[in-house]
């Protein structure tokens, strides 16, 4: 299978940035971790592609971002997030989630998420202090409401394709995206051809099942190596969850706050949305973390304390 990847440069002279993105692997791993149906899939799929394209953006290596969808739809709330890197993870309320084919015959991703509703972007460039962005939700159908995100949150006008396609078994044949972002003071006749190249990508995802990123950006927009500051990043699916770093959550909550968990449970569960992991704590667990981390804090170590 193709690997996947974000090919960025910038066309027309420099006047437009330009971004393809194959995102079929990413969806994939989605379906694998989070056992989604079809639609949910769709849905899902959209939501870390178009994130992807964020990150991708992102300036500093520590840079995060976080891209959440509250609509009305069958599929309740999308949760995206990502970084520099293009570690992408992400999660759908409703994994399961089905209704009846479009006016157009395909999924309906704009009844999964819904119509009405919020999308909103959190995006934190390694400094520490984020930018928050909130838009309405213009159709539901994601590419629409990332292209509204971006006119009215952060007054950059960028015409947005992403799509995801699903075969009989329930497997990712094509996903991806292509992105025009006109760049200031662009020409007219550039901004024109952003807006008239975009409506070619109407089944993006049947382009990128078909054909590399590469070879869809050359059969749209001319050889790659003809476009300024071009480059290529590689999205994939990871968490960044682990038993550490949740023993760090909990400590965090302090040992009265667990010991009250511990007396009314008897153990703590946490479970990861994004990678669908569940951890469990026994009351010996919780023991052991906490002595572990006491000497930690006064410069002792003792392995033998921590749990395996």
């Amino acid at each position: 299978m193709k690997r996947d990847v974000i090919l960025r440069g910038l066309i027309c002279g420099g006047e437009v940035s330009l971004a393809v993105a194959d995102t079929t692997r990413l969806v994939n791993e989605a379906i694998r971790i989070h056992g989604l149906s079809p639609l949910s899939a769709a849905a899902l799929g959209r939501a870390l592609t178009a994130a992807a394209y964020m990150c991708s953006s992102l300036k500093e290596e520590r840079g995060v971002l976080s891209l959440t969808i509250k609509g009305n739809g069958v599929g309740g709330t999308v949760c995206v997030s990502g970084d520099k890197a293009l570690h992408m993870r992400g999660y759908i309320d409703e994994p399961h989630a089905d209704l009846p084919p479009n006016a157009a015959g395909k999924l309906d991703v704009g009844g999964c998420i819904g119509r009405e509703g919020t999308l909103t972007v959190v995006r934190d460039d390694g400094e520490a202090i984020p930018f928050v962005g909130t838009t309405e939700l213009v159709s539901g159908e994601i590419g629409e409401d990332v292209a509204a995100y971006f006119a009215y949150s952060e007054q950059r006008p960028t015409a947005v394709a992403v799509g995801v396609k699903i075969g009989t078994d329930g497997r990712c044949l094509g996903a991806g995206g292509v992105f025009l972002q006109p760049m200031p003071g662009a020409s007219e006749e550039s901004i024109a051809f952003a807006e008239a190249q975009i409506a070619e990508f109407a089944a993006v995802s049947s382009l990128m099942e078909a054909c590399t990123a590469e070879e869809v950006w050359r059969n749209f927009f001319g050889d790659p190596a003809a476009a300024e500051s071009f480059y290529a990043q590689y999205p994939v699916y990871k968490c960044n969850c682990s038993r550490d770093y949740i023993e760090g959550l909990l400590a965090s909550l302090g040992e009265e706050e667990l010991a009250s968990i511990l007396r009314e449970q008897g153990k703590i569960d946490v479970h990861c949305h994004y990678c669908n992991t569940d951890y469990e704590f026994t009351e010996e667990d919780v023991r052991r973390m906490l002595a572990a981390r006491r000497k930690e804090r006064n410069g002792a170590k003792d392995d033998t304390l921590r749990p395996e």
